[in-house]
């Protein structure tokens, strides 16, 4: 089949590949503007464009897709769209211009998740399972008919950024599946139970600010959601650190110590701090000015006061 694949960030760039590596042929690719990067704000191409671009594929990237003129990409020969991190909701103009519509790729298991942020969710709710679902688009938001669903489950040590990782791989090995079953003809369309949808939104900075109130289960969800952005961020003894991993504390020694106090803090027994019902242990964090590095890394060389309150 001739495909047009619509996609943005790195997330995206490993189902691009696996359709250019297959016996479909992509004939086009559509993603974000080019954003200005470091210092010098010199425009960076999308890693989509980028590997599009490697392959000779042409690339279209409107502002807005709902308002601009994409005549043009409307005119190209497909016979189908493949959605992926895209980042802009498609108008009828596009939901409805191929014989086999969009289908798009979801990273979690429909209809739970639907909406932005269903990977950094099912964290931050303390899920044990998620995965990828590849639907058919409608005007609805993730609302379609599922063609295909694919479980993962997420290890005790995943957080957004190797979730991200492990989802973008498992959407590369389901979608030239479907699109083989497609242009067969012997793919199941299931209508979405909608009494099971749930949504997510977009993340906020304010997210970051950590209650240490809350129970120990329900901060790490956090951490581990915010990992990638905008991070769970704290402050001990006047040092500001963002936080990419955590973990249930198995430390006992807990008694009179209130939430967001240090409870432990040294390099063979990690950073912990209390919450409303235990203690967590802070695995993975950047202290300002510094690195990404491990807690007991950090405390090879520096120190933290026990019984410190965490802002």
């Amino acid at each position: 089949m001739k495909v047009v694949f619509f996609g943005t960030p790195e997330y995206a760039v490993p189902a691009l590949r696996a359709i250019i590596n297959s016996n479909h042929e992509v004939v086009a690719v559509v993603s974000q503007p080019d954003k200005p990067k470091g210092r010098s704000n010199k425009l960076v191409p999308t890693p989509v464009k980028a590997l599009a671009m490697e392959h000779g594929i042409d690339v279209y990237q409107p502002d807005k897709i709902r308002k601009d003129d994409i005549s043009q990409l409307l005119s190209i020969p497909a016979d189908i769209y493949v959605t992926c991190a895209y980042g802009q909701i498609l108008g009828e103009d596009v939901l409805f211009n191929t014989k086999y519509g969009v289908i798009n790729l979801h990273g979690s298991l429909l209809p739970k998740y639907r909406g932005a942020s269903p990977v950094q969710s099912v964290l931050i709710n303390c899920e044990s399972v998620t995965g990828v679902t590849v639907l058919k688009s409608g005007i609805g938001l993730d609302d379609g008919d599922i063609l295909h669903s694919r479980e993962l489950v997420i290890d005790e040590d995943d957080n957004a950024i190797s979730l991200f990782d492990k989802l973008s791989n498992l959407s590369a090995e389901v979608i030239v599946d479907v699109l083989d079953k497609i242009e067969r003809g012997n793919i199941t369309y299931t209508p979405q139970d909608n009494s099971l949808a749930t949504k997510c939104s977009l993340l906020s900075p304010e997210m970051g600010n950590i209650d240490f109130n809350l129970s120990a289960k329900k901060i790490v969800g956090l951490i581990k959601g915010l990992a990638m952005w905008p991070n769970a961020r704290i402050i001990i003894d006047d040092v500001y650190f963002k936080l990419y991993n955590a973990k249930l504390s198995s430390i006992e020694e807990v008694a009179g110590y209130k939430p967001g106090q240090v409870v432990v803090a040294d390099n063979k027994r990690g950073l912990h701090i209390m919450c409303a019902d235990r203690a967590i242990e802070i695995t993975e964090f950047l202290p300002i000015n510094s690195k990404k590095m491990s807690a007991r890394s950090y405390l090879n060389g520096k120190q933290i006061k026990i019984g410190s309150y965490v802002k």
